[in-house]
């Protein structure tokens, strides 16, 4: 471990013991290469069920792969469960050879493996390039009484056992920030903790009240906001986000960004890496992605190479970390 990443690591560990969970931020720019030919056809798996922040992400990219003329034809595959493992375990078993074949995957992976220790986890695929950023959104039911992060986490305190946070699977991002919650509540091993396959589903939960609030990224709640049937209380970012207050602006010292990205077999020979890379340097260069990442409310979060295999090394020691310290149950 480089003197440069050791230090950041040890940051981090004291910083999580302290409750605070910060981000390491290595935002590069993809730099397209000289356009190459179509690749004649392309399968995307998405580890996940239609409509969440993966399949968002891997259909905005391979809508933007052909509009650059990258790869000719896209086929998707969804394969839900367990944050990621599931579909991990089966693009692995199926596709880890195929030249033609890409899997999407993020922090919530990252958080799943650490909490699940699967028996296939990310050593067994080939990372790509870091794609996206987005914070999580904290909300609650549109007539809820609660109306802010201090509010939730002073009912998290006083009846944990009724105070269920419903998000994505269990260990990924959304538990991981419902454990920073419950550890402001001072009763982190108490948390009620609801893991759904997808955002709909936890919109249902909290739209119902099987709930009292639910953790997921921005443009899974957005059109819900907007109509009124959920109040936004809080966001993972360090400041204000599309109008909402912070967490750590109101008192609660943790900020935590979900990050998205691309990988592939590691059976795939090396040359056949560098032109899947290629395609989606191409993919994200255009107008096609750039006004996904807008509407979607994301960030550009790109990394490739080495520096993205260093970040994908400690932000899975990290996920390990942070599961024991918040205590994060299956």
């Amino acid at each position: 471990m480089a003197d440069s990443t050791r230090r950041i690591f040890t940051s981090w560990l004291a910083a999580a013991a302290a409750g605070i969970t910060p981000v390491s931020v290595f935002a590069q720019s993809a730099k397209p290469a000289p356009a190459a030919p179509a690749m004649p056809r392309l399968r995307i798996v998405i580890p996940a069920n239609e409509g969440g922040g993966w399949d968002q992400t891997g259909r905005a990219l391979g809508a933007a792969m052909t509009a650059s003329g990258a790869v000719a034809q896209v086929e998707y595959e969804n394969i839900g469960g367990k944050g990621g493992t599931i579909g991990l375990a089966r693009y692995v078993e199926k596709y880890d050879a195929d030249p033609d074949a890409v899997l999407m995957s993020g922090m919530v992976m990252v958080g799943a493996v650490a909490l699940q220790k699967p028996a296939v986890d990310m050593s067994r695929i080939a990372p790509l390039a870091r794609l996206t950023s987005d914070y999580e959104v904290v909300v609650v039911k549109g007539d809820s009484p609660i109306v802010t992060a201090k509010d939730l986490i002073a009912k998290m305190r006083a009846d944990p056992a009724s105070t269920a946070i419903a998000g994505g699977s269990a260990g990924g991002i959304d538990h991981m920030f419902a454990g920073i919650l419950a550890r402001a509540a001072g009763n982190t091993a108490a948390l009620v903790y609801q893991p759904f396959p997808g955002g709909a589903q936890v919109v249902s939960a909290v739209e119902s009240g099987k709930a009292v609030a639910g953790i997921s990224g921005y443009s899974e709640f957005s059109e819900h906001i907007a109509s009124g049937k959920l109040r936004a209380i809080g966001v993972s970012s360090r400041n204000a986000f599309m109008g909402v207050p912070s967490v750590r602006q109101q008192g609660v010292d943790a900020d935590l960004a979900n990050w998205r990205g691309v990988f592939t077999g590691k059976a795939v020979p090396a040359p056949r890496q560098a032109i899947l890379l290629d395609a989606v340097r191409r993919a994200v260069a255009t107008d096609v992605w750039q006004k996904a990442i807008k509407r979607s409310n994301w960030d550009n979060y790109w990394m490739e190479g080495k520096d993205f295999q260093g970040f994908l090394d400690l932000d899975q020691s990290m996920a390990g970390v942070l599961t024991y310290i918040l205590k994060l149950k299956s």
